[in-house]
C-alpha cells in the first residue's frame, strides 16, 4: 500500500503569516475571528500543513472557544455586516 504524502496548500505561505499574527492575539476583533473560522474551515481535513492546523487548534483553546462557538460567533459578525475591508475586495481565497 503506497503512503499518502502530505500535500503543500497553494495559500500556505499566505495563511502562515496569518496563523502567526492570529497567534499572538489576546483581544481579538471581529476580523481576526473571521479569519481563524475561515482558516480552519480551508484546512480542516487537508492532507498537509499540520503546523498550521495545529496552530489553529491552539488559537482556539487560547481564545476560550470550542469550534461550535468560534463558528456561532463567525456567523453572527458576517450577518451584521462586511467583515473585509474595501481593500480586499475582489480576494476571495476562501479555496
Amino acid at each position: 500500500m503506497a503512503e499518502i504524502k502530505d500535500q503543500r496548500h497553494p495559500q500556505y505561505t499566505k495563511d502562515r503569516q496569518i496563523v502567526n499574527e492570529l497567534l499572538t492575539q489576546n483581544n481579538p476583533s471581529n476580523r481576526e475571528y473571521a479569519e481563524l473560522g475561515r482558516l480552519i474551515v480551508r484546512y480542516k481535513g487537508f492532507l498537509g500543513a499540520r503546523d498550521i492546523q495545529s496552530d489553529l487548534l491552539k488559537i482556539v483553546a487560547n481564545w476560550q472557544l470550542s469550534e461550535e462557538e468560534l463558528f456561532a460567533k463567525t456567523r453572527a459578525i458576517h450577518a451584521i455586516g462586511r467583515v473585509y475591508l474595501v481593500q480586499d475586495e475582489g480576494q476571495d481565497d476562501w479555496a
